[in-house]
C-alpha cells in the first residue's frame, strides 16, 4: 500500500515515490525542457527570418545590377533613368563614422570602467555609473538635435579652438595614466625603495614634460584647423561615441567586476602594485568581456541612423583626402531612412531594391563582427585556462 501511495514512508523509513509520481515528474520535466527550447530557438528563427526577408529583396537587385557598380563605384543618383546606385562611398561613409566613434569611444569606456571598477571607492561609484548609463535613455533624435543645432554651429564658427580645448580635456587624463603606469612600470625592478622612490619621480617628470609638449604641439595644430561646415563626419562620431558609451562602460565595468577580488589579493600579496595589478592581471582576466562591450558599442555605432541621418550632411561622396573628418559624409542607415519613402514599393524598381541591399550588408558586417568576436573569446578563454 505505501508504493502506492504518493509521498508515504515504508517499513524502512525511506521515502517512497510511486511509479505515476514519477512519470508525472519525468513528463513535466520533459515539458519545461521543450518550453525553454522553443523559447531559446524563437530568437535564432526571428533572426533568421530577418535575413531571409531581407536578402528576398536584396537578391533582385544583384540579378538586375551586379556587384560590380554596388561596391566599386561612387556615383550615387537612384532617381535619374537610368538610375545610378554606387554605394562605395555610401559604405564607406558608414565604416568611417563607426571607426571614428570606436577611436573616442572605447579608450574612454574602458578608461572609466577600470576607474569605477578599481579606483574610485564605491561611495562615488554607486552614484557615478548609473548617471554613465542614463545616456542609454536618451532618445537618439534627441542626439540628432543636440548635433545639429548646438555642435554644429560650435565646430562651424570655433572649429579650431573647441577641437584643441577638447584635445587638452580628453588627453590629459590619458597622458596623465600613462606617465604614471609607465613610470611604475620600468622602476617595478628596482629593490631598494629610496633607488625606486627617486627613479619614480625622475621618470615621471620625463615623461611628464614630453607628455606635456606632445599636447601642447597638438593642440595648436588643431586651433588653427578652419571647419566650413559643422555637419561632418566629426559630428557624427562624436555625438555616436557617446552613444556607445554606456554600453562599453557598464559591460566592461561588469567583466572587471567578475575577475574577482581574490585574484587581485593574490598579486598584491606577489608584490604587484596596482598598475601592474590592473595591466597584467585584471585586463588579461577581463579581455573577453571588454572585448564584448567594444563589439556591442561599435555595433551600435554602426546602426544608427537618426544621428547621422541629422548631422551628417548627407552627401555622397568620399573625402578628400580619405581621413577628412570635417566633410560632410552619408551612410548607409541614412540612405536606407532616407530613400525608403521615395522607392517605388510598387513596382519592385532597383531604387527599391538597392535599399534592402544596403540592408543586407549592415546585417552581413554585423554577422561577421560577431562571429570574429566570438571566435576570439573563446581563444582568450583558452589561453587564459592553459589549454
Amino acid at each position: 500500500m505505501a508504493e502506492e501511495r504518493v509521498g508515504e514512508r515504508n517499513r524502512t523509513n525511506t521515502f517512497v515515490v510511486s511509479s505515476r509520481k514519477r512519470t508525472i515528474q519525468k513528463a513535466v520535466n520533459r515539458a519545461g525542457e521543450l518550453l525553454l527550447l522553443v523559447l531559446a530557438s524563437f530568437v535564432a528563427v526571428v533572426v533568421l527570418f530577418i535575413f531571409y526577408f531581407v536578402a528576398r529583396d536584396a537578391i533582385p537587385f544583384f540579378e538586375l545590377r551586379g556587384f560590380s557598380e554596388f561596391f566599386t563605384t561612387t556615383e550615387w543618383y537612384p532617381a535619374d533613368d537610368p538610375g545610378k546606385f554606387g554605394a562605395l562611398s555610401i559604405i564607406y561613409g558608414s565604416l568611417m563614422v563607426t571607426l571614428g566613434s570606436a577611436m573616442i569611444a572605447v579608450p574612454m569606456g574602458i578608461a572609466a570602467a577600470i576607474c569605477l571598477s578599481d579606483i574610485l571607492p564605491f561611495s562615488i561609484r554607486q552614484y557615478a555609473k548609473p548617471v554613465i548609463e542614463m545616456l542609454a535613455a536618451i532618445p537618439s533624435v534627441a542626439f540628432g538635435f543636440f548635433a545639429l543645432v548646438v555642435l554644429a554651429p560650435l565646430l562651424q564658427d570655433k572649429g579650431g579652438a573647441l577641437l584643441m580645448w577638447a584635445w587638452w580635456v580628453l588627453a590629459a587624463p590619458f597622458a596623465v595614466l600613462f606617465v604614471i603606469v609607465l613610470s611604475d612600470l620600468l622602476t617595478t625592478r628596482i629593490e631598494d625603495p629610496a633607488r625606486r622612490k627617486l627613479f619614480n619621480l625622475l621618470s615621471v617628470l620625463l615623461f611628464g614634460l614630453l607628455s606635456a609638449g606632445l599636447l601642447y604641439r597638438v593642440g595648436t595644430l588643431l586651433h588653427a584647423i578652419e571647419i566650413l561646415t559643422g555637419t561632418n563626419a566629426l559630428n557624427v562620431s562624436i555625438i555616436l561615441s557617446f552613444m556607445a558609451l554606456p554600453t562599453i562602460v557598464s559591460v566592461s565595468e561588469d567583466a572587471l567586476q567578475a575577475v574577482g577580488r581574490d585574484i587581485r589579493e593574490g598579486s598584491y600579496a606577489l608584490g604587484a602594485t596596482r598598475a601592474e595589478t590592473i595591466v597584467k592581471t585584471i585586463l588579461p582576466a577581463a579581455s573577453s568581456g571588454i572585448l564584448a562591450a567594444v563589439i556591442l558599442g561599435i555595433m551600435r555605432s554602426l546602426g544608427e541612423t537618426m544621428v547621422v541621418w541629422m548631422a551628417s550632411g548627407n552627401s555622397a561622396h568620399i573625402p578628400e583626402p580619405w581621413f577628412n573628418y570635417l566633410e560632410a559624409i552619408r551612410t548607409l542607415t541614412a540612405t536606407i531612412a532616407g530613400d525608403m519613402g521615395e522607392a517605388d514599393q510598387v513596382t519592385g524598381s532597383a531604387r527599391y531594391h538597392v535599399l534592402f541591399a544596403m540592408g543586407l550588408l549592415l546585417l552581413v558586417i554585423s554577422f561577421i563582427c560577431n562571429l570574429v568576436s566570438e571566435r576570439i573569446v573563446v581563444r582568450q578563454r583558452k589561453i587564459l585556462s592553459g589549454q
